[in-house]
């Protein structure tokens, strides 16, 4: 069995996300989607939070089990006995950056591979910090995430 780790902060985590996970559990025999705790880049969303709406929007994909963390991300994958990561790509500008986190990653545990994805097109340009900051200044996100999320989001403009 293949398992493949799909990590990320996730805050909130967006429609993006989600197309990269659905797309990955038909090629993947097991997905991981590790919440990272990320607390250098004080996520506007606690861990607990953030892990129980990624399990929430995720929950009719049955290959696919969501898990937060913290540490170095090749620990997680190895300690999960999977063999690739998944990452996102939605512009060039995400490249030099992943290139980097790759190699890093190669050199930290050889056996784990890396692989990348774009999202679908209607995705391309969706992050999660921008859905934030839009959503903050009273912008309609609905579109971008989950109603969960969106109910969440919400929450805490007001």
């Amino acid at each position: 069995m293949t398992c493949v780790v799909y990590p990320g902060t996730f805050d909130p985590i967006t429609n993006g996300h989600t197309d990269l996970v659905q797309r990955g559990a038909k090629l993947f025999d097991r997905v991981i989607v590790a919440v990272a705790a990320s607390p250098s880049k004080t996520p506007r969303f606690d861990l607990e939070t953030r892990v129980s709406l990624v399990t929430e929007v995720l929950k009719d994909l049955k290959n696919v089990t969501v898990m937060g963390f913290d540490g170095l991300l090749m620990d997680f994958v190895q300690s999960h006995q999977a063999q690739v990561v998944l990452r996102g790509l939605r512009a060039m500008s995400d490249f030099e950056f992943e290139f980097q986190l790759a190699g890093m990653n190669r050199h930290l545990a050889p056996d784990i591979e890396t692989i990348f994805m774009t999202p679908s097109e209607k995705y391309a340009f969706i992050s999660s910090s921008l859905v934030r900051e839009v959503a903050a200044l009273g912008g309609d996100v609905s579109r971008f995430v989950h109603p969960k999320v969106m109910a969440e989001l919400t929450g805490i403009i007001k």
